[in-house]
């Protein structure tokens, strides 16, 4: 299995029941799929430049191990779920 870290750009509007909707959406199915070893919870913060219109975000960082094949499925689920405004999956050195 490789380490993957995943960060995620949740919409800032969403209500705290939407919001840990889709962090528990993306919980479960790493897990289903692989082992999360590390959570980091970043906040709000400024983003750089606007994304769909937004200027700030909700950061959640997620560092996890799983097999190759998992990625692309995992990227799916964070096209189609609608919280999400921006991802960026990288496989981390072992």
């Amino acid at each position: 299995m490789n380490k993957y870290e995943t960060v995620i750009l949740i919409k800032n509007n969403l209500t705290n029941e939407q919001l840990k909707n889709v962090i528990s959406k993306v919980h479960n199915y790493i897990n289903d799929n692989g082992t999360i070893t590390k959570v980091e919870d970043l906040g709000i913060k400024n983003l750089a430049y606007d994304v769909k219109k937004y200027k700030q975000a909700y950061f959640y960082v997620i560092q996890f191990e799983g097999k190759p094949e998992f990625i692309h499925h995992l990227e799916r689920l964070y096209r189609i779920t609608d919280g999400v405004l921006k991802f960026i999956i990288v496989k981390l050195d072992n």
